[in-house]
């Protein structure tokens, strides 16, 4: 898998990019979203192929209100 902090340019292929949380399609393009959060000691990263998936995304960040 691509590394999800790195810029996705033309060259990725579609088997190798993140999928998307929402639809399962490669996050790809310029239209792709990204979504990343710290849990614990780890960042968390959800793809997302369009605004659409995102925005059709059931969040699981933690709340910042505790």
């Amino acid at each position: 898998m691509v590394d999800p902090t790195s810029d996705l340019e033309e060259d990725v292929d579609e088997e190798s990019a993140p999928r998307c949380a929402s639809c399962g399609d490669p996050a790809l393009g310029v239209g792709r979203r990204t979504v990343t959060w710290v849990d614990g000691d780890d960042a968390v990263h959800r793809h997302f192929c369009s605004q659409a998936c995102r925005e059709a995304w059931t969040d699981e960040r933690p709340s910042a209100d505790g």
